[in-house]
């Protein structure tokens, strides 16, 4: 049996575990720099806030509709996370972080166990010791907890946040309750050509022939379509593989049009990449960067551009990455424009200790020491103690976030401190 645990409005419920005066109200979260809503309360939604929303054209909306406005605040996100998943590795050795808010675990040889109960202790635990409300859906199989969960989350009144699909009547009651384009890994593109052939719900879909889904879609949805019928073909990923390619980007403050601020801000992020880079023990063979004007300034000149450079060896060095990235910022690099977005993105990722050598370049290794004291120093005193040169030594460029709440959890200086002003009885 599989289950799927997935927090309620998770970037909300954070908020409120340490603010509960915004309990029952809307709130709204935006994304890096307060440019677009991604997360809303139950709240907000219901007084029809949609999801992107841009943050400057829902201003007085949000004012007027009393709506309380969260800057994204992805360390207490983050942490939050990390300690329900800690809860949950309690109950089962087999589980998979599905993402920052949902985890899938498997439940073997738990026959006679009550599992449905076990679902109500899990969600109580979670919630007393985090603060974080969770939805818990039990089914045969993963596609299946997926279903059970949305309707745990759905008839909450009634499933008290628990569901389990565990006959066929249920099954075949919850796959009839569940639209085509609410199928968990069926996509806007073959929603649409469902859709055109009149397959509305599930179970429609777990109609169709394997030869039909064979020929219009791919061997995925085949194993979707079986997963749907109660036969466990999506298996559960307990080991996160590594990425393929590491990226950060992000929008400006203000425009920036000299080359030395995009020097500035290239050499952070390819400098950002490579911390990420080591973490993970790979090295890149090729950096991608792009740059973008302010598609928003109608009334001047646009551009974007970006380029490919390949390294001339393997390398996880903040130093020889930063160096490369900058050489393709100047090829791409215009005068007269407004830039708004830059990123870096390192391509080519191979692990740290199967490098090719080059037979041209015998010290390809000769900056380990040094990347590797940097790195036990950022971990013991905190990001960006160290940065390269060409980096601003005193600006940490901090993203727009006028509506940012306290790190309660990562942060010392932010911990919430209880006074108590009663009496001592001797």
């Amino acid at each position: 049996m599989f289950a799927l645990v997935d927090c309620n409005n998770f970037y909300a419920s954070c908020e409120r575990v340490f603010q509960p005066q915004w309990e029952g109200n809307p709130i709204v979260i935006l994304s890096n720099n307060d440019g677009c809503v991604i997360a809303r309360s139950n709240e907000a939604k219901a007084l029809g806030v949609p999801m992107g929303a841009p943050a400057f054209k829902y201003k007085d909306e949000f004012k007027r509709k009393n709506i309380k406005i969260f800057s994204s605040n992805y360390p207490l996100y983050g942490d939050m996370s990390s300690r329900v998943m800690q809860i949950l590795e309690g109950y089962t050795p087999n589980s998979e972080i599905y993402s920052i808010d949902e985890a899938f675990l498997k439940f073997d040889g738990f026959d006679y166990f009550d599992l449905e109960s076990t679902g109500h202790t899990m969600k109580k635990q979670i919630r007393k010791w985090t603060g974080i409300p969770v939805s818990v859906g039990f089914a045969p199989t993963k596609a299946l907890a997926k279903i059970a969960n949305k309707i745990a989350k759905k008839f909450n009144s009634k499933t008290q946040g628990v569901y389990m699909i565990n006959t066929n009547e249920k099954k075949i009651k919850a796959l009839k309750w569940t639209s085509v384009g609410d199928i968990w890994g069926i996509g806007r593109q073959h929603s649409k050509k469902l859709e055109i052939k009149g397959i509305r719900t599930a179970y429609d879909f777990t109609n169709l022939s394997d030869s039909w889904i064979n020929k219009n879609m791919s061997v995925l949805e085949l194993r979707l379509k079986k997963d749907l019928l109660g036969l466990s073909y999506i298996k559960l990923e307990e080991y996160v593989p590594s990425k393929k390619s590491i990226t950060t980007t992000r929008s400006f403050k203000n425009n920036l049009s000299k080359f030395h601020e995009l020097e500035e801000r290239v050499s952070t992020y390819a400098n950002s990449c490579s911390e990420k880079l080591r973490k993970q023990e790979n090295a890149c063979s090729a950096v991608l960067v792009f740059i973008r004007s302010n598609s928003h300034q109608k009334n001047k000149e646009q551009y974007r551009n970006s380029c490919v450079i390949t390294l001339p060896y393997a390398t996880d060095s903040s130093i020889i990455i930063s160096k490369h990235a900058v050489a393709g910022l100047k090829g791409i690099f215009r005068n007269g424009i407004d830039y708004k977005k830059a990123g870096v993105l390192l391509l080519g990722l191979v692990p740290s200790k199967e490098r090719q050598l080059n037979l041209f370049q015998p010290n390809i290794n000769k900056h380990d020491p040094l990347m590797k004291a940097i790195d036990k120093i950022h971990l013991r005193f905190g990001p960006h103690q160290i940065k390269l040169g060409n980096q601003d030594l005193k600006s940490t460029w901090n993203m727009r976030q006028e509506h940012l709440s306290k790190k309660y959890t990562t942060e010392l200086k932010d911990i919430i401190t209880v006074k108590n002003k009663s009496k001592a009885i001797l």
